[in-house]
């Protein structure tokens, strides 16, 4: 019967008196993996400067949504987060963000690191029709690559343009990290 024991054999070799070892492949640290859902946790990025313009109706303006590794390994972020919005009203329904052009990175996140993604919004006035206006109650985040969502309060008030049906909508999401 054979020994599954694996001896590890160091060698060091002297070149130019500086001392390299050479160090099997499986010593070698791991790339990370993804970061699952039960990895993270979520929320809206609330302080002053990252609040969105909601009062105002004549430009776009962008809420946060950040994401912070709360397990005690180092994960990866790549991509677009999934996003549907449930509104406040019952005409409102369930609105699912479309993606941004923008090309997504990777993140590493190490224990306790946070990265966000922003969502771009068209608020609209108080006045507008119903039909037209979409009223933001809570969203619902999933992270890239999962199918285990957050749900998150909608902390900011106001109403979005209602285009849940449009081709090219003035509200989406661009990818994690931007």
């Amino acid at each position: 019967m054979k020994n599954k024991l694996t001896a590890v054999t160091l060698a060091a070799v002297v070149v130019a008196g500086t001392a390299a070892a050479v160090i099997p492949a499986s010593a070698a640290p791991a790339e990370p993996t993804r970061c699952h859902t039960a990895d993270l946790k979520a929320g809206f990025a609330t302080g002053e400067d990252a609040a969105p313009e909601m009062a105002q109706t004549e430009k776009q303006t962008q809420a946060s949504i950040w994401f912070t590794n709360k397990s005690r390994r180092t994960c990866t972020l790549s991509g677009f987060a999934g996003v549907d919005m449930v509104g406040a009203q019952t005409t409102d329904g369930t609105w699912s963000l479309a993606r941004s052009s923008k090309k997504p990175v990777k993140m590493t996140l190490e224990q306790g690191d946070t990265v966000d993604f922003s969502i771009t919004l068209l608020p609209v006035a108080g006045s507008t029709p119903q039909k037209e206006k979409f009223v933001p109650a809570k969203f619902l985040v999933t992270p890239p690559n999962e199918t285990e969502h957050f749900t998150l309060k909608w902390p900011f008030g106001g109403q979005i343009l209602k285009q849940d049906g449009a081709t090219h909508p003035a509200t989406y999401l661009n990818p994690v990290g931007m």
